[in-house]
């Protein structure tokens, strides 16, 4: 026990209750932040927050012409937020109502399955045809900036779509399929080249593309070589070369299915058994 300091003044009801209010709006902030991040809206909300700093600004030196005209862009302002931000409000609703921790990551799992073997498919079909592909799979950070170069699809991931998206001299092969939120984004997307002097001679611009999307964003990327077939993952500015059908399963898996998340069955009859054995089949 600390002497000195009076814990029965500090940890009053009201103290609590704002606590609670800042950890609230936080809370809030962050969420906010998450349903931004990745979309052309978390440009909009730097020049809100640019306005609100003018605004301060403007207040503390006095100037009132500036300070007016920024008090009305702001008042108007929250009418044109609800309607810029109309698209990203309705998808927040919608998670926030059928928000499940424990459903939630189920589906992310049995999404992430799906998606591993739509590519497992695809990446052995054209390795072995040496058929090359270039796959980027969004993680955290958003690849708006990438996709909006390519031709937008949002499709379900298939391994034949795949497949024929990167079939020579179609209009789709050249460039960069970008998979988000388990669903094809766009093809023939440019990624920015590495610069990196570190890139083996041998590997093409393909190579050059995966390497450079890594040393920008955490984006899982897949290359197949034209030349030889081989499989390639980069991710975190990393090189992973020479990959076999086990290596890339056991990368894919462990870097987008959460292993803390049991099978609901399987927690259950946990459950069950632990009741059993302790509770159930005494004699009296």
């Amino acid at each position: 026990m600390l002497m000195g300091i009076d814990w029965g003044n500090i940890l009053t009801l009201h103290n609590l209750s704002n606590i609670l209010d800042v950890l609230v709006v936080w809370v809030l902030i962050y969420e906010l932040i998450m349903l931004l991040r990745g979309t052309r809206s978390i440009q909009l909300l730097r020049g809100i927050v640019i306005l609100i700093l003018a605004k301060v600004i403007s207040l503390y030196l006095g100037l009132t012409m500036t300070s007016w005209i920024l008090d009305q862009v702001i008042n108007w302002g929250v009418i044109g937020c609800i309607v810029i931000f109309q698209p990203e409000i309705r998808r927040g609703l919608e998670k926030l109502g059928r928000r499940s921790v424990f459903k939630q990551s189920q589906q992310q799992n049995a999404k992430a399955e799906k998606l591993i073997k739509a590519l497992n498919g695809a990446i052995q079909y054209m390795s072995k045809r040496r058929i090359g592909a270039l796959i980027a799979i969004q993680m955290k950070t958003g690849l708006e900036e990438y996709i909006e170069t390519g031709i937008q699809l949002d499709a379900d991931v298939s391994s034949q779509l795949l497949i024929n998206i990167f079939i020579p001299n179609t209009p789709l092969h050249d460039g960069a399929v970008i998979i988000k939120d388990g669903r094809i984004a766009s093809a023939a997307s440019y990624l920015p080249l590495s610069q990196s002097n570190l890139i083996p001679k041998e590997l093409g611009t393909r190579h050059r593309a995966a390497v450079g999307i890594s040393e920008v964003t955490d984006a899982i990327t897949i290359v197949i070589s034209e030349e030889t077939g081989e499989v390639s993952i980069t991710r975190n500015n990393e090189l992973l070369r020479g990959m076999t059908q086990a290596d890339y399963l056991k990368y894919l898996r462990s870097q987008l299915i959460n292993t803390n998340v049991k099978d609901h069955k399987t927690l259950f009859g946990e459950i069950h058994d632990f009741f059993i054995k302790h509770f159930g089949g005494k004699k009296s």
